[in-house]
């Protein structure tokens, strides 16, 4: 045997790739045709008028804005279905957005996705998956959200899309949102985790066991074991044999004591201080290919509070350090 071979045998089998930030993209899709309350496309602008780009900066990243993706306003159009509203708008935007993160990849920096509603996950998923499946390799994913949003059509009590990303991601349903580049599952359920959920319906219940996810972190997981166990548990299954993964954070996961501005605020989330460690430990395993932020909604929020909130958490992702 080889030098180098001795050397790759001896490696510790979980020695993470990493993957260096220090170019970011920054997407904005202001769409709000996945929920009834309206806001939550002004958060794109709420996020960047909170200083998102001169703080990343700050340290030490290059920061591109690559604007906004356009987005049929709800007034234009007529919601179609009522067991899946705006579907069609919302697939045809979120194909859109995929194609950008694509491209954001291919030219080597890091898409940080600023919603809208939750539903452009399929979008930003989509994207980030295509671009790894063309490498021969797969991502994993990690939801932090007060919601499971694993809805699908058949289930949703109220056609709202927003309800129904995480399904069309693991491929639960089946039409044109969840066909983004023509595959399906964008991401295997032995690689997805759920963290922070408090609000889930009860088919959702059965679609988690149904899909396969056997890593859902309640609040009361949080309560009990702690955010750092979480977390490290979390992010060992998101990255197991893939090349990292995607984090989709919906800024409800937050109590509404530190972030009022929400699309669907839920009591009983998590603190302003265990929001940061959950992102400075993202950070520390340096493995995060992209990430999403979604449902600020200014117009419910007070004095830009929850926008700024979601400028500190992406720069603790990015690698702010206390010290």
């Amino acid at each position: 045997m080889t030098d180098r071979l001795k050397e790759l045998s001896t490696r510790p089998h979980s020695t993470p790739t990493q993957v260096a930030p220090r170019k970011i993209r920054v997407i904005g899709v202001p769409l709000d045709l996945g929920q009834s309350r309206r806001g939550v496309d002004m958060g794109p602008s709420a996020v960047r008028v909170a200083g998102l780009e001169a703080k990343l900066e700050a340290l030490g990243l290059v920061v591109e804005d690559g604007g906004n993706i356009p987005v049929p306003i709800a007034e234009t159009k007529k919601y179609g279905h009522p067991n899946a509203k705006y579907l069609k708008e919302i697939a045809a935007t979120c194909t859109k957005e995929a194609e950008l993160v694509v491209k954001t990849l291919e030219q080597a920096m890091i898409p940080l996705v600023l919603g809208g509603d939750h539903s452009i996950a399929a979008g930003t998923v989509s994207g980030v998956a295509e671009f790894y499946r063309r490498q021969e390799q797969r991502i994993g994913l990690i939801w932090i959200d007060a919601h499971s949003d694993i809805n699908t059509p058949g289930t949703s009590p109220s056609g709202n899309v927003h309800g129904m990303p995480l399904a069309a991601i693991l491929g639960l349903w089946q039409d044109e949102l969840s066909r983004i580049y023509d595959f399906s599952p964008k991401v295997l359920p032995e690689n997805t985790v759920i963290i922070g959920v408090r609000d889930i319906d009860q088919a959702e219940k059965e679609n988690i066991r149904n899909a396969g996810i056997t890593e859902v972190y309640t609040m009361r997981d949080i309560d009990e074991r702690g955010m750092r166990t979480v977390m490290e548990e979390a992010l060992r299954t998101a990255g197991r044999g893939t090349a990292g993964y995607h984090v989709s954070l919906d800024m409800d996961w937050i109590d509404p004591e530190d972030a009022p501005g929400v699309g669907t605020p839920v009591r009983g989330g998590a603190t302003y201080r265990e929001a940061h460690l959950a992102m400075e430990i993202i950070a520390d395993h340096g493995r995060m290919t992209s990430l999403e932020i979604v449902e600020v909604n200014p117009v419910i929020d007070e004095h830009n509070q929850t926008a700024m909130l979601a400028v500190e958490l992406a720069m603790s992702a990015f690698g702010k350090k206390i010290l």
